[in-house]
């Protein structure tokens, strides 16, 4: 294949196939990329031995130069497909699910597909194949497919057909949706051979295998039984994925070429002609990756490296026991939750939805519908469903392979069993750093059921404030290693050994080790209610701060000219305002700070701001809108500011013009001594202090730093900005908290956190926390102020309504700042 386009654009397009850094930038493998056919000639033409390539990466514009070796070609096309994929690592799969792909590039309008939406899978219909993100500065724009959901899919849709006020296909409201490749999945059109999900093998007349078969295969020169499981294809070849029917054995999943393998019956119909029929196979089979277009002697690592990957994901090992509940355990039945031993002494947890025997299995065999995607069946075998759930969700296994799952046990005395860690390897008790999640690595990580910190009488502030501020950033991670003045070690050691390295390791923290803290802040604290009790973020955040850890507050304040203020948590007050019908935390900040004349001494590295909301109940706004970001410029003291009307160094404040109707709704306002005093700008600004109405200002001189008090031309010093970014916003509805935690840079990437989303069992059960995915708040940031106003909560997608209008506390970070506090 060439490196040049296809088609005539001018650019190459590329995906990475290997992670690469790029000076102070990483790219993990998976990320797309192009160049221009000039700039690919200008490098290769007068030198073909070169084995670097100047490129520009597609999803942040950055330019980078890349070793040619870890770059696929891809036509633009598929470039296209794969850039509407958000996660590299996801998007390195589908571009090695190579059916899946021309199955997408084929499709067209009419043709039905199943939809993934939350993961679950709804029948629908394309209406639309193209682009929604439509950007003239954009070198490529990503393909989406504008689905019509039918059957059990109606209303779990997030539009009528249109994106962003633009109209792609008609449906009714809540059956249209936009999704990527990877949600989408294709049924070929009737006739159409290719694709289909369950193909005709070629050479299926000399090896029929199918799910179920009873086969034969040789390990090591053994002749060994086994049940195939799965039948697959990888690029041009097809796979069997085969349970060994090995006396004395576990489970043990093995991927053996399809030529490799023959049906029992062919094997005794023809006298068990090994050398003829069963090829003799090692132990450990490799899986070759599908057959991918490459550059002639440039990629020589991308099969060997990458194309592996894929199949290395469906290994699996189960682990022997007991059927009648050894080690005092109850027997399994239906509805047990269990645990399943995998290769490499990975676990994935489920629970049991059937018991029985199956055809041509002797052994007592358990249906089991998983947590996660990696099954291989959606309950079916046969043919013949022995019970439902989502594809890929479901396994059959022997049913002494499955333990009862750890985390559900309880004690012999009844009581929830919060301490058992279920044979998983320990962390080290040395000081270790395991590094907050980010992007597609915290969805892979963190998503799902029994994720997140467990919840456990009352934990919930607990629980949100710690997933909040350790989950996917470092910038309070000083918490967990510096030796403060005060710094009870024992409380350091429990925060970070027991909850943030198991939270970001796997992404659960188990609700013994909340309980642990609890109890430590409790004989810290001289206080015997955190233990039991409902309790506020600040109360917990303010005690293990202060007065167990003693760390520096995170502000620093002055207020009329006293300094001294500081603390940890800062309290929005303010008035009524009544312009403020739907404000955003930028304003009320600036309300707030300019209510009671306070400035920021320093910039924060973390500023923790509580909204103006009291108890339980009352709260004096019934929603607010986060900022993104903070500016903080104008609350800064002793910093330069800017002129509102000129630009020029500010020299004066008045905090009557931050309250006059014709200026902007929000920052403070200031102004050079020229414009304060003196009619100027009189298209815009025609008086601002002359004018009759605010003769009565008093305005404050501003201390203005001495490399900024040289007169220049106006408007050439240029004041710099100060700014900080939300990444956690914790919110309350009634009595309970939950958590908002931005994962990545785009207004899509929240994911939601509730320590107690669910529960198993009565007063003797135990909480089921959740993480799930909300993008559908980036629909309601971008809407206009007006449009917000007017939207009902009861109307508002998912669970966007709870950040917009249950907010109690936002976190704003400073990665500047974090470097130096």
């Amino acid at each position: 294949m060439s490196l040049l386009p296809s088609v005539g654009d001018g650019n190459c397009y590329y995906i990475l196939t290997e992670d690469c850094a790029y000076g102070s930038k990483y790219f993990k493998s998976g990320n797309m990329c192009f160049c221009s056919e000039r700039s690919y000639l200008r490098s290769f033409a007068d030198r073909p031995s070169a084995r670097f390539l100047k490129v520009v990466m597609l999803d942040d514009g950055s330019t980078v130069t890349v070793n040619v070796e870890i770059l696929q070609p891809v036509r633009k096309e598929v470039a296209a497909l794969l850039l509407g994929i958000g996660g590299p690592s996801e998007r390195l799969d589908c571009f090695l699910e190579r059916l899946s792909l021309e199955a997408a590039l084929q499709a067209v309008p009419g043709q039905k597909v199943t939809a993934e939406i939350d993961r679950q899978h709804f029948p629908g219909v394309v209406r639309y194949v193209g682009s929604i993100h439509k950007s003239a500065s954009a070198a490529l724009s990503p393909v989406f497919f504008g689905v019509e959901l039918q059957g059990e899919g109606e209303n779990r849709g997030r539009s009528d057909g249109s994106y962003h006020g633009t109209e792609y296909f008609k449906c009714k409201p809540g059956c249209g949706i936009f999704l990527p490749l990877s949600r989408v999945q294709f049924t070929p059109a009737p006739g159409d051979g290719y694709g289909k999900q369950k193909p005709k093998l070629d050479a299926e007349e000399a090896v029929p295998v199918k799910v179920g078969d009873a086969v034969s295969f040789y390990v090591d020169e053994v002749l060994t039984k086994g049940i195939a499981m799965a039948v697959y294809r990888e690029g041009s070849q097809w796979f069997v994925k085969v349970c060994p029917e090995e006396e004395g054995t576990t489970d043990i999943f093995r991927e053996i070429p399809m030529d490799s393998v023959v049906k029992e019956n062919l094997l005794s119909q023809r006298g068990q002609r090994r050398d003829a029929e069963v090829p003799v196979i090692k132990r450990c089979l490799p899986v070759s990756p599908g057959v991918l277009p490459r550059l002639p002697g440039v990629f020589s690592t991308f099969e060997s490296d990458v194309g592996l990957g894929h199949s290395k994901q469906m290994k699996r090992q189960a682990s022997e026991s007991g059927e009648e509940g050894e080690s005092g355990n109850p027997p399994l039945e239906v509805n047990s939750m269990v645990q399943i031993t995998l290769d490499k002494g990975n676990q994935v947890f489920g629970i049991i939805r059937w018991l029985g025997y199956l055809p041509q299995i002797k052994h007592k065999m358990a249906g089991v519908e998983l947590d996660e995607d990696k099954g291989v069946t959606a309950g079916e075998w046969l043919g013949k469903y022995y019970f439902h759930c989502a594809p890929k969700r479901g396994l059959f296994v022997k049913l002494q392979s499955c333990q009862p799952d750890v985390r559900f046990q309880c004690s012999r005395g009844g009581d929830l069993n919060l301490v058992d860690d279920g044979g998983r390897e320990a962390l080290p008790h040395a000081p270790v750093s395991f590094p907050p999640l980010r992007d597609e690595e915290a969805v892979s990580v963190l998503r799902g059921r029994m994720k997140g910190i467990q919840g456990h009488c009352n934990s919930c502030y607990v629980d949100a404030a710690l997933f909040s501020l350790f989950s996917c950033t470092s910038v309070l991670d000083s918490m967990l290693f510096t030796p403060f003045t005060l710094c009870d070690r024992n409380v350091q050691d429990i925060l970070r050994e027991e909850i943030v390295n198991p939270l970001r390791k796997t992404g659960f923290v188990k609700a013994r080790s909340v309980m642990h803290l609890r109890e430590q802040l409790t004989e810290k604290g001289k206080c015997s209610s955190f233990t039991n009790a409902e309790k506020d973020p600040e109360e917990f955040l303010s005690l293990i701060m202060q007065k167990i850890l003693g760390i520096e507050p995170l502000l620093k304040l002055q207020s009329g000219g006293h300094e001294g203020l500081d603390c940890y948590c800062y309290q929005i007050i303010m008035d009524k305002q009544e312009d403020l019908v739907v404000p955003d935390v930028q304003q009320l900040v600036e309300h707030s700070f300019l209510t009671y004349d306070q400035k920021l001494v320093e910039i924060p590295s973390c500023f923790i701001i509580q909204m103006p909301r009291f108890g339980k109940e009352y709260k004096m706004f019934s929603k607010i809108i986060p900022s993104l970001e903070l500016d903080i410029t104008d609350l800064l003291l002793d910093s330069p500011r800017e002129c509102c009307v000129c630009g020029d160094v500010a020299t004066l404040e008045c905090s009557g013009c931050f309250k006059d109707k014709i200026f902007a709704p929000t920052g403070l306002k200031q102004f050079c001594s020229t414009c304060s005093k003196q009619r100027c700008h009189p298209a815009v600004f025609p008086q601002v202090h002359s004018h009759y109405r605010r003769r009565a200002h008093k305005p404050t001189r501003l201390r203005v730093p001495e490399e900024f008090q040289c007169r220049s031309p106006q408007g050439s010093q240029r004041v710099p900005r100060e700014k900080m970014e939300l990444f956690a916003v914790l919110c309350i509805e009634t009595s309970h908290y939950v958590s908002f935690v931005k994962y990545g840079p785009e207004n899509e990437h929240w994911m939601f956190f509730d320590s107690m989303a669910d529960r198993h069992g009565d007063e003797n059960g135990f909480n089921i926390p959740t993480v799930t995915l909300c993008p559908e708040v980036a629909k309601y940031l971008d809407l206009p102020l007006a449009v917000l106003a007017l939207e009902q909560p009861r109307d508002m997608d998912g669970v966007a309504k709870r950040l917009f209008c249950d907010a109690y506390m936002y976190m704003y970070q400073s990665k500047k700042m974090a470097l130096y506090k």
